[in-house]
C-alpha cells in the first residue's frame, strides 16, 4: 500500500493549502477554515516546543469534544511527540495509572475535569487548562495562541513512528496503551475513503467522545485527509441537538454505535429531518446491530444507506465494513482493501467457510504492540495476526459476521468495560464469597452491567453499598446497573462460574 503522507501535519499542510477556505470545524464555539486551523496548530507547535516537548514524548489529553482536542492532537503528533488521549470518563486513580504508565510529560485537559486531577500529586507533569480555572501551577491552552510561528517547521514525524496511544480496558483490571502507528491509521483513511468516495464536499458529525478509537480515526483524523468538514458537538445529550446541527450543517456522514441507531428506529424523528437532511451514509460501529434494528432505520430513512463496520482499537480501529453497493444484513462487511481476515480455531488452524472460530486480522491496520507489555503483545500478535479475541464466521462470499466475543468483553453505549475488572473489587468486599458480572442487552440493543454476588455465611450486603463501594473506584459507565444476590453462583466441574446460565436465568427480567 501506498501512502500520500508520512504524518498528519503533512496531511492537514496538503488540505490547508488546496482548500484553504473550506470549513474545517464547526463548533459552539468558533467556526475554523483550514487556514485557520493550521494557524492554530502552528502557534499551539511553537507553545509546545517552548515547554520542552519534543520528539516521543508523551501528552496525555483528557479533553472532552471540543475544537481544542483537534488543535492540540495535531500539534502534539507535529512535533513528533505521542499524544495519549484518556477516556474522560475515567476516575483518578484510573487517570493516575495510565498517566504513570505512559510517562506522560504534560497534560492537557479540560477545566471540566480539574477535579480528578487536583491531588494526583505528580510534580514532574505539566498541566495545561482549556477554560477557566484558579491553580497558579498550570497554564492556559489560550496562551498557544499568543505564540509566533516557525515557518520553516518541518515535521520530523515518519510513517512508520507511533502516532498515538490508545489505551483499552484491562482484562487484569489495568488497561493497556494500544501503540499506534501513522501507517497503522493512513492504512485505514485509505481504505474508507476508497469505499465511501469522501471528498472536501463532505461533512462529519462528530458527537460521541473523540478519545475513541473509532471517533478519533474516522471523524477527527480522516476528514482532514480529505479536507472535509467536522461539526463537534459536545455530547450525544440531548441527542436533538445531534439532529439539529445535522441538519443545519448539512451532515454528510453519520457515525454512530448501536444503541444510537437502535434509539433512532423507536423515537420519533421530525419529518423534516428525514427528508431535508443530507446524509449520504449512517455508519455503525462497536457492536453488531439486530436484524430488527437495521429493518427499522432503514424505513425510517430510505434514502440512505446504513452500513455496518467491525474494528477495534487494535486495529487503528476498522477491519471490515459493508459498501455501498455491495451489502449483506447482519454481517459487518467485506475487510478493508489490502487488510486479510481469517477464522481459525485454538490451534489458529483456519477454519472451513461458515464455520466459527476466532478472527484474526493482518494488515497495515495492526497495531505496533502494547506500551510497556510485551508479554500480553506476544500473546495477541502472532506471526503478524493479530488475535481479536472475537467469535465470528466467513460466508462463501468473504462477507464476515460477528458471533460473540470469546472475551466477557461488554459495551455499553460504545464504551468497552471488562467484567473481572469489576469482579475484582467486588471481591474486596469482606461479605462476599462469589461473584460473576455479565452484560444483559437492553431494549436498544446496548448493555447493562449486571452483577451476581453469593454472600459469605450469615452475612448481609445491600445493592447499595456494593454501588458505593464500586463508585469510588470506577468510571460511572462501569458500575453495575443492577446487583443479584444468589444463594449459591452456577458452576462447572472445575469452579467456573457459568456465566451463560446466568444470563440465560436473567434474560427478560431486567429490562
Amino acid at each position: 500500500m501506498e501512502y500520500k503522507f508520512n504524518n498528519y501535519y503533512e496531511m492537514l499542510d496538503s488540505s490547508a493549502s488546496l482548500h484553504p477556505k473550506n470549513i474545517a470545524i464547526f463548533s459552539e464555539k468558533a467556526k475554523l477554515s483550514y487556514k485557520e486551523l493550521k494557524l492554530k496548530v502552528d502557534q499551539t507547535i511553537t507553545f509546545l516546543r517552548d515547554n520542552q516537548i519534543a520528539k516521543n514524548d508523551k501528552v496525555a489529553m483528557i479533553v472532552t469534544n471540543c475544537e481544542e482536542f483537534v488543535i492540540s492532537f495535531f500539534a502534539i503528533t507535529a512535533i513528533g511527540a505521542i499524544p495519549v488521549p484518556i477516556n474522560t470518563f475515567l476516575k483518578k486513580d484510573e487517570f493516575r495509572y495510565i498517566l504513570n504508565d505512559c510517562q506522560a510529560k504534560m497534560l492537557i485537559v479540560s477545566n471540566s475535569h480539574l477535579k480528578e486531577i487536583d491531588g494526583l500529586e505528580m510534580s514532574s507533569l505539566k498541566v495545561v487548562v482549556i477554560g477557566e480555572f484558579k491553580n497558579s501551577a498550570y497554564q492556559s491552552f489560550k496562551d498557544a495562541f499568543y505564540k509566533a510561528i516557525d515557518k520553516d517547521f518541518v515535521s520530523p514525524a515518519k510513517l512508520e513512528d507511533t502516532a498515538s496511544i490508545i489505551y483499552t480496558s484491562g482484562t487484569t483490571g489495568h488497561p493497556k496503551g494500544a501503540v499506534i502507528s501513522y501507517k497503522n491509521v493512513f492504512s485505514n483513511i485509505l481504505g474508507i475513503n476508497e469505499i465511501f468516495s469522501i471528498t472536501h464536499k463532505d461533512r462529519f458529525i462528530v458527537y460521541l467522545p473523540m478519545f475513541h478509537s473509532f471517533t478519533l480515526t474516522v471523524m477527527v483524523i480522516m476528514p482532514i485527509y480529505s479536507a472535509s468538514g467536522e461539526v463537534i458537538v459536545k455530547s450525544v445529550f440531548p441527542f436533538p441537538n445531534v439532529l439539529k446541527q445535522t441538519l443545519l450543517k448539512r451532515v454528510t456522514v453519520f457515525l454512530g454505535v448501536p444503541a444510537i441507531y437502535s434509539a433512532m428506529a423507536k423515537a420519533k424523528i421530525p419529518w423534516y429531518f428525514k427528508w431535508f437532511n443530507a446524509i449520504r451514509y449512517f455508519v455503525c460501529g462497536s457492536a453488531p446491530l439486530a436484524r430488527q434494528t437495521i429493518e427499522d432505520f432503514e424505513r425510517i430513512f430510505p434514502r440512505a444507506k446504513l452500513l455496518e463496520g467491525y474494528g477495534l482499537s487494535e486495529c487503528s480501529p476498522l477491519v471490515s465494513v459493508n459498501r455501498p453497493e455491495n451489502k449483506k444484513v447482519s454481517s459487518v462487511g467485506l475487510p478493508l482493501p489490502k487488510f486479510d481476515v481469517k477464522i481459525v480455531d485454538d490451534e489458529m488452524i483456519e477454519v472451513k467457510t461458515g464455520e466459527v472460530g476466532e478472527i484474526i486480522v493482518k494488515g497495515d491496520n495492526v497495531m505496533q504492540g502494547y506500551l510497556n507489555n510485551p508479554t500480553a503483545t506476544d500473546e495477541v500478535i502472532i506471526n503478524g495476526w493479530l488475535r481479536t479475541g472475537d467469535l465470528g464466521k466467513v460466508d462463501s462470499d468473504g462477507f464476515l459476521y460477528i458471533v460473540d466475543r470469546l472475551k466477557d468483553l461488554i459495551i455499553s453505549k460504545g464504551q468497552n468495560i471488562y467484567p473481572r475488572e469489576i469482579e475484582e473489587l467486588i471481591y474486596k468486599i469482606e461479605e462476599v464469597q462469589a461473584c460473576a458480572v455479565i452484560g444483559i442487552k437492553d431494549e436498544n440493543e446496548d448493555e447493562d452491567v449486571v452483577a451476581f454476588i453469593q454472600l459469605k455465611e450469615d452475612m448481609v450486603l445491600s445493592e447499595a453499598k456494593v454501588k458505593a463501594f464500586l463508585k469510588n473506584h470506577l468510571a460511572n459507565f462501569k458500575i453495575p446497573k443492577h446487583v443479584y444476590f444468589a444463594d449459591e453462583l452456577p458452576k462447572n466441574a472445575a469452579g467456573k462460574v457459568l456465566k451463560r446460565v446466568l444470563k440465560e436465568n436473567i434474560k427478560g427480567k431486567i429490562n
